[in-house]
């Protein structure tokens, strides 16, 4: 009974180790050194060939223990175990869960609890459950829709169940009252459904002696289970493309729907619902009107027909052999599709592949497009503090106001495409050698062009608004100084920053007169202006203070009159008597007493003048009379 005791604690470390407990766990649950435990563990690792129970004494029978479990790791779903030896279940029946009771050492002591010192249980009878204790426990969590699994990890680590998994497994099922449902196949019609994978391809020696690995791309009709099978090295978005192209042109069509995984090169978001694809692919499906649909994460069997395609090809066409070039390994692979897979009838359908597909789907596939899909580069990039994005080496103009974000790029041979993030197109430039700069004016800032970039005929535009004379004095200079004098045109056009239109005339103006040319000359005449010239007023017609023009005319007019005729008077005089000589006369009378005191004449008595008035009268006045004129 000892050997069998000992057997048991071994069987019972190990489904605790199974079950993810730590070695010092495991000696704490079950009262055993630790280097007991690890050499348990130990020896399930180096020795490959399974356990068997010692025999026991003369005449009884040999105890015989369950198959132990490959080790698996925490989470991970538990492998059936296999039954019991002598319970009669041959090899092909499915592999099923220990039953929870039993008369012998079959159950496993994981489903008893731990075995005490004497042999018996610990945790009651053997006819029932473990889980038993946990009942209420188990069904909380179950309300929770907790698993099997996750169940069996709560109970470890909270209530220190020592049980195994399965005893578990099926107290949850006998409380659930159901069964997992069995797997749903699909079929599709024919033309409807293609399949597309990748898997590893078969080794390539280079020219230096060296191995490279290989991808092979593979596409499966869905209804025929007709394949295409290329070759390549990288999994990139145009290798994807080409691969898809080629296979529908071996096809002689395209169908409706094409099933990928969640590939980085063809899926930007993966999401069962609304799936992002690359905007390359949604070109390509517009181009040959067809619809790609990724699979859910992590769900194979959303594509199992290409799934077990892959296999076929690694496992029959590519298994064992080498190629000396990227292109043999094409040609023995359409040469393999041709005369092997086609001519095979297959194991699920049972039918011949090659004949499905000619006299069924390839009728119903759609049309192929005579031109191909434009293959070109796209990705991502970065708009630079300069405006420009960086494609190939090369550098290109973007809009200004897309300084700093992210826009999509597409380039062939010839053109660069810029687009936003919503695939509307910013820019279009041709393709340029590395290291050139590929600049619109458009795409410049107005801030940052400056009145040089302009030209002349722009700075002379702006000059006509200030006046006719700095216009004269600008065409002049440019006549004068030649393409220098472009810079002078700004100087003059910043001017006016500061300075009003007509001191800006009247410096040009002076400026122009002395044939001065030089921007200094202006701020000079700016800075000193000359003195103001007195601007001529004009005579008021009319005013109540002032008589009218025509009063003044009239007195003009008399007085030239009077004039004429005290002349003509005075030459009558003349004639008939004789004059005078008033000057004479008065010398004669001048003369000196002893003491030397002067008399005075008549000299100093002034004579009446002919034609002036008589005092008292206003010669202002029309009306008045001279002396010579007693009228």
């Amino acid at each position: 009974m000892a050997n069998v005791l000992k057997m048991a604690m071994n069987q019972a470390i190990l489904q605790l180790h199974f079950a993810g407990m730590s070695g010092r766990a495991i000696a704490r649950q079950l009262g055993v050194d630790r280097g007991t435990v690890s050499n348990v563990i130990k020896s399930l690792h180096s020795a490959p060939k399974p356990a068997k129970a010692p025999s026991g004494s003369e005449g009884s029978k040999p105890a015989t223990l369950e198959a132990l479990p490959a080790p698996t790791l925490m989470g991970a779903p538990q492998p059936a175990e296999a039954p019991c030896e002598g319970s009669g279940e041959s090899d092909s029946k499915p592999a099923k869960a220990p039953p929870g009771s039993g008369n012998g050492i079959c159950a496993t002591i994981a489903t008893t609890g731990p075995m005490t010192s004497t042999g018996s249980q610990a945790n009651g009878s053997s006819g029932r459950s473990s889980c038993e204790p946990f009942r209420e426990v188990i069904e909380g969590k179950i309300q929770q829709e907790l698993s099997a699994q996750r169940i069996f990890q709560d109970l470890i680590e909270e209530q220190h169940y020592t049980g195994s998994y399965y005893s578990v497994r099926r107290f949850v099922l006998k409380l659930t009252g159901h069964a997992a449902l069995p797997m749903r196949r699909m079929e599709c019609a024919p033309g409807f459904e293609a399949q597309v994978d990748y898997g590893t391809g078969a080794p390539v020696l280079q020219a230096d002696g060296r191995w490279r690995r290989t991808h092979v791309f593979r596409v499966v009709l869905s209804h025929s289970r007709k394949g295409y099978s290329e070759a390549c090295y990288r999994q990139t978005t145009e290798e994807f493309l080409r691969c898809l192209e080629n296979a529908f042109r071996s096809f002689g069509g395209v169908p409706r729907t094409v099933v990928i995984d969640n590939l980085r090169a063809a899926v930007t978001h993966p999401d069962w619902y609304d799936p992002e694809l690359t905007p390359k692919l949604r070109d390509f499906c517009a181009h040959y009107a067809t619809t790609i649909l990724p699979t859910k994460s992590y769900t194979p069997r959303h594509k199992g027909k290409i799934e077990r395609g892959i296999g076929y090809v690694k496992g029959n066409a590519l298994k064992g052999r080498t190629f000396s070039s990227l292109e043999e390994q094409n040609q023995h692979l359409e040469h393999w599709e041709r005369t092997v897979a086609d001519t095979r009838i297959h194991g699920t359908t049972r039918q011949h592949v090659g004949q499905v597909f000619e006299e069924a789907e390839r009728p119903a596939l759609g049309s192929l497009r005579v031109e191909p899909f434009a293959l070109f580069h796209e990705a991502q990039r970065q708009v630079h503090r300069d405006g420009h994005v960086e494609v190939a080496k090369a550098y290109y103009s973007v809009p200004p106001e897309h300084l700093g974000r992210t826009v999509w790029v597409r380039w062939d041979a010839r053109i660069v495409r810029v687009f936003n993030m919503k695939m509307t197109q910013i820019a279009v430039h041709v393709r340029h050698d590395p290291g050139r700069f590929s600049t619109q004016t458009d795409h410049i800032a107005r801030e940052k062009i400056q009145g040089v970039e302009r030209g002349a005929k722009w700075l002379m535009s702006k000059i006509n608004g200030i006046g006719l004379h700095a216009t004269a004095w600008a065409e002049a200079m440019l006549c004068a100084r030649g393409i220098e004098g472009t810079r002078v045109l700004m100087g003059l056009v910043a001017l006016t920053r500061h300075h009003s239109s007509v001191a800006l005339e009247m410096a040009c103006k002076t400026a122009l007169s002395s044939r001065e040319f030089r921007l200094r000359s202006l701020r000079g005449l700016l800075a000193h202006p000359a003195e103001k010239i007195q601007q001529e007023l004009t005579f008021l017609d009319e005013h109540p203070l002032i008589r009218p023009l025509d009063d003044y005319a009239r007195i003009v007019a008399d007085a030239l009159a009077r004039k004429c005729e005290v002349e003509a008077s005075a030459s009558d005089r003349e004639m008939r008597f004789e004059r005078h000589d008033w000057a004479n006369e008065c010398a004669a009378q001048e003369r000196e007493d002893p003491d030397g005191h002067r008399h005075q004449g008549l000299r100093d008595i002034h004579p009446p003048r002919s034609g002036y008035p008589s005092s008292g009268c206003s010669p202002a006045e029309p009306e008045s009379v001279s002396p010579d004129n007693p009228e």
